[in-house]
Formats: structure tokens, C-alpha cells, sequence
């Protein structure tokens, strides 16, 4: 199972897309949605929570710290927090598990298991980069959203879709979500 957290940044369409990703993949899926998150899902994508726990195989209540997500002895492959709140990033990084989200992020660490988080905010302060490094230190994957354009993206759709490639690639998950760099695109 792959956990997939929608924390209270802008960019929910990023988490959205991943799940879609992962459904069409086959994937079984978790997630966990925080409130903040429940309201920006329905600013920026008009879209409730319903709609999208139709899209996961799970689903977790962010603030249950009894959910089975939130033991060690769940077995789940990966977590990818998308987007994730610099709060959020705070909490993983200075141990304080005190929702599912930041639990299961503190599972995984200490579990050796997959954590990629992707971190939408800027400009970065000093501390977002120090509480990205200690995370990095303990093996987890800062993706930050920063899309590339060597794609030509034509539209906001291709955007959301190189981040949710990238996240899948550092999942070691097909997809054709962008088309990929082939030196031949210059010449």
C-alpha cells in the first residue's frame, strides 16, 4: 500500500493527481486528508472529500492516532505527502507525530520505508530548508514542486502532471504522465 497525505497548501491538484495515478496503476492506495486540506480542496478544485476518497482503496481520518497507519507493524511501501504544509514538514522533522499524517511520516522514517514529501511554499525561509535536510539526512525524498519545461507544457494539466510523474518515477511507478528528457529535443 502507498500512503498518500493532502496536507492545507496550495496544490492540492498535485495529491489528486498522484491518487489518480496510483488508481490507474492498480495500486492499493491509503489516505489521509487534514482539515485544512478538505477546505482547499474545494477552493482550488471545487471538489469535496467524498469525491476524492473515491479515488483510494483506504481511508484514513487524519486526526485517528489509532489508525493501523500509524504502527510500525502496518505494512505499507511508501508515503508521499502532496502537497505538504511547512507546518507539517516541521512536525516530521522534529519528531512530533501528533496527527496520522506526521505518524505515519515518523512510521515510515523509522521504518526505513519510502517518504517523499513534496513542499509547496515560497520563498523558502533558512528553518523550511533545515527541517528539509534533517528529513533528507533520515532518507526522506524532498520533491519540491517545481515543474520543469523542457516538456513544453501547454497547458496547467501538464504542469500538475510532470510533479505527479516525478513522484511516481521516485516510487518506481510507470506511467506516461510527461514525455522525458531525450537530449534529441535541441538538435
Amino acid at each position: 500500500m502507498i500512503i498518500v497525505a493532502i496536507t492545507g497548501a496550495s496544490g492540492v491538484a498535485y495529491g489528486l493527481k498522484v491518487l489518480k495515478a496510483l488508481k490507474d496503476s492498480g495500486k492499493e492506495t491509503g489516505l489521509v486528508v487534514t482539515e485544512p486540506a478538505k477546505l482547499i480542496l474545494d477552493y482550488e478544485l471545487g471538489i469535496g472529500l467524498e469525491e476524492i476518497k473515491k479515488l483510494t482503496t483506504n481511508y484514513y481520518d487524519a486526526e485517528d492516532l489509532t489508525s493501523a497507519i500509524n504502527s510500525g507493524s502496518c505494512i505499507f511501501e511508501s508515503m508521499v505527502i502532496v502537497p505538504c504544509t511547512m507546518k507539517t514538514l516541521s512536525a516530521i522533522a522534529h519528531g512530533y507525530a501528533n496527527n496520522a499524517v506526521t505518524r505515519a511520516a515518523d512510521v515510515s522514517l523509522k521504518e526505513k520505508r519510502k517518504l517523499v514529501i513534496v513542499p509547496r511554499e515560497t520563498p523558502l525561509r533558512s528553518v523550511h530548508l533545515e527541517n528539509m535536510l534533517k528529513i533528507s539526512r533520515e532518507g526522506g525524498v524532498i520533491l519540491p514542486a517545481m515543474p520543469g519545461f523542457y516538456h513544453k507544457p501547454q497547458n496547467l494539466d501538464d504542469i500538475t502532471n510532470f510533479i505527479a510523474g516525478k513522484i511516481l518515477d521516485v516510487l518506481k511507478i510507470d506511467h506516461d504522465l510527461f514525455n522525458r528528457w531525450s537530449g534529441d529535443e535541441i538538435h
